[in-house]
């Protein structure tokens, strides 16, 4: 009986249960699950680092715009100095304005109540558009994190039933319930379960905080559109 038993340990110490070990030894259908998460998990770490970036260097170029537009200088001065600025959005959106505004400027000969509001029209959807653009641009590749964050999980949790089917399988053709047996395959289940859920949690954390930071500055350009032109026609029925 100890002579069985010592075998039996020695058995469930030789079972490599190291992650690359585990990987080798899955069969087809597993492997690719855990290849099918390890790169869902690195491009949704693209993603994040990628948003991360983007939305403080958006920051600091809303910085240096709300400086340069609160300076006191004309709007055509300003127009002339961020012209060349294509990375701010909010740049973008001012001088998509201006750009219209100069355009009507050098049609129409006189600044009608009738010119002045199809003018307030045309610039408000002209900043509308490249608003919608803009934002496209920036929220590009965020539903992957969302998707990833909801599916990673049951592809894992696929992968797990898959290989407790595989340990039952093996024990009734060994006809042997030693843990060389059983571990192997369980072990390979709950590493593909715990795979999907290292892709899963930090996408949906930073896909919550970047929707959230997102929200936020898109608010700020939204408002930034409404003061602008409060300002701009304010100052036009002024001349």
């Amino acid at each position: 009986m100890e002579e069985v038993n010592a075998v039996k340990n020695i058995s469930a110490e030789n079972v490599d249960f190291s992650m690359l070990a585990l990987f080798m030894s899955a069969d087809f259908v597993v492997k690719s699950v855990i290849v099918i998460l390890v790169l869902a998990s690195i491009y949704c770490w693209s993603i994040i680092i990628s948003k991360l970036l983007r939305l403080r260097q958006l920051k600091q170029m809303e910085k240096e715009f709300e400086e340069i537009f609160w300076s006191g200088n004309s709007f055509e001065d300003i127009y002339e100095t961020l012209n060349f600025n294509q990375l701010d959005p909010k740049s973008k959106i001012f001088c998509a304005a201006i750009s219209e505004w100069k355009k009507s400027k050098s049609t129409s000969k006189k600044e009608s109540d009738h010119n002045i509001a199809s003018l307030k029209d045309r610039m408000q959807r002209s900043m509308i558009v490249t608003f919608n653009k803009e934002s496209e641009v920036i929220e590009k590749n965020l539903t992957f994190l969302a998707t990833s964050g909801s599916t990673a999980p049951f592809i894992g949790l696929f992968g797990t039933v898959w290989g407790i089917m595989n340990s039952f399988k093996s024990i009734a053709v060994a006809q042997n319930t030693n843990l060389s047996v059983v571990a192997p395959g369980i072990a390979e289940a709950l590493f593909a379960t715990a795979l999907g859920l290292f892709v899963a949690i930090p996408a949906v954390v930073a896909y919550n905080k970047i929707s959230s930071d997102l929200s936020k500055y898109f608010l700020s350009l939204e408002t930034f559109m409404d003061e602008f032109t409060t300002i701009f026609f304010r100052q036009l029925e002024k001349k």
